[in-house]
């Protein structure tokens, strides 16, 4: 099944939207790669989705065993290589604080952070450093 249509607009932009609800994403290329920045370029959307998969899979993980989930908010820093130009390094600093959590299911929650498919085909060919306050 198909996921998402890609359209470019020119200008080095793209429209993605996504199938199933319609939602779009504009895509601009990056300032120090011909680009304007004026929106997520498509390696910012990559290192943006290990976030957000991270914090969905701890979502859950939480919703299947009745655990209060009440915050999460994550910053990216993406690290470009020049040659050749790719993702060099991902650091994520998650903040989980708020949540209330044992030191049991903190423990479960961690573990379960550091395994979302993201991480999971990121690893080996990117460097990760995620960090979990």
């Amino acid at each position: 099944m198909k996921t998402a249509c890609i359209r470019y607009l020119g200008d080095l932009r793209t429209e993605c939207t996504h199938l199933a609800s319609g939602t779009t994403i504009v895509t601009d290329a990056p300032v120090d790669n011909h680009g304007k920045g004026q929106a997520f370029s498509p390696t910012d959307l990559v290192a943006t989705s290990l976030a957000s998969c991270v914090i969905t899979i701890i979502g859950i993980y939480c919703q299947s065993r009745n655990i209060a989930f009440n915050f999460a908010e994550a910053t990216i820093e993406k690290q470009m290589s020049a040659n050749p130009r790719k993702i060099a390094k991902i650091i994520l600093d998650l903040d989980l604080r708020g949540n209330n959590w044992d030191e049991l299911t903190k423990k479960k929650v961690l573990a379960v952070a550091k395994a979302c498919p993201v991480e999971r085909t990121l690893k080996g060919n990117v460097a990760l450093e995620i960090n979990i306050n």
